[in-house]
């Protein structure tokens, strides 16, 4: 069973003490930071599911943190836990004020900590309906982001990202290896948006192996390039050494035929209303399963985008 992170930052080791037993003691994955900056390095790097942080640190405090990640499209539905000390009220309001979504007292219950940590989590999901392998937005969350997008009137693409032969993959190598596959995927969609996107950008999971970006025309083509390239080099890694070096696996395709499938590669369909207009978010959906049938079609990984007008 998939277990759900958490990042915890003090300057206090004794309260990074407390915490890490407490928690690892509930069944979490912990990891641990000192500072404000350090929150930053390590939720870029690796998307914990909460940060329980402290408010005055050095470098950057709580409120700052909170600030920094709320506006970051990419991780702004990450829970946030801000400790503070005894009586300071004003800090607490203005925690809350900046983005935690609770806060605990210095010096805290332990078991206390641990129903606060299980409540914002289960929060989370039902208000995110997020996916429980990669913690990105879902279905709900998609269809209201696309929609929204619609309703502001300006340019967007929704790039609809699939892996092709992955189901041969799970087959042979089995689900726990396929579940790494797609959270490496999130982690390429992640990593390329913020370097060729913008925080404006939206990532959800469809579910399985099926993705959604939503970016600028402006940004999508170096997007797109960088996702393919980040992928086809992570693909080989997969792979035990006979079946990279022929370059696919013998297996029977959906007909119950013994073929060569090839490794897996992936497949972007780009819907976009810079040449045409969009009304509403099944237009958008109708267009990239179009687009992605088409996509899949072709050898290896690409991407296409929508070029007919109305």
């Amino acid at each position: 069973m998939l277990r759900e992170k958490i990042l915890i930052v003090d300057d206090d080791p004794d309260i990074l003490d407390v915490l890490k037993i407490t928690l690892e003691a509930e069944g979490y994955e912990v990891i641990e930071g000192h500072d404000g900056q350090d929150a930053i390095d390590i939720i870029k790097k690796n998307t914990p599911d909460l940060l329980i942080t402290d408010f005055k640190m050095p470098k950057l405090c709580g409120d700052e943190v909170c600030k920094i990640l709320k506006s970051d499209i990419l991780v702004q539905h990450m829970p946030i836990i801000m400790l503070t000390g005894k009586g300071e009220t004003s800090d607490k309001i203005h925690g809350i004020d900046c983005g935690a979504d609770d806060y605990m007292v210095k010096p805290f219950e332990p078991k206390e900590l641990a129903a606060r940590v299980k409540m914002v989590l289960r929060r989370t999901a039902r208000d995110l309906d997020a996916n429980p392998l990669t913690r990105l937005p879902g279905n709900v969350s998609i269809l209201n982001e696309i929609q929204k997008r619609i309703d502001e009137g300006g340019l967007f693409s929704v790039c609809y990202t699939d892996l092709d032969k992955f189901k041969t993959f799970n087959d042979k190598y089995g689900f726990e290896k396929g579940d790494e596959v797609i959270k490496n995927a999130a982690r390429i969609l992640i990593s390329s948006v913020q370097e060729k996107g913008s925080p404006k950008d939206f990532i959800g999971h469809i579910g399985g192996d099926d993705f959604v970006v939503i970016t600028s025309p402006d940004n999508v083509d170096e997007l797109c390039k960088a996702i393919i390239s980040k992928f086809d080099i992570m693909v080989p890694t997969l792979y035990n050494k006979e079946d990279k070096e022929k370059g696919y696996i013998v297996a029977k395709d959906r007909q119950g035929k013994v073929k060569k499938i090839p490794l897996i590669s992936i497949s972007i369909a780009v819907v976009s209303n810079e040449k045409r207009k969009i009304s509403h978010v099944a237009e958008v959906g109708e267009i990239g399963a179009d687009l992605k049938h088409y996509a899949k079609s072709l050898k290896g990984s690409n991407y296409v985008k929508e070029r007919r007008k109305n």
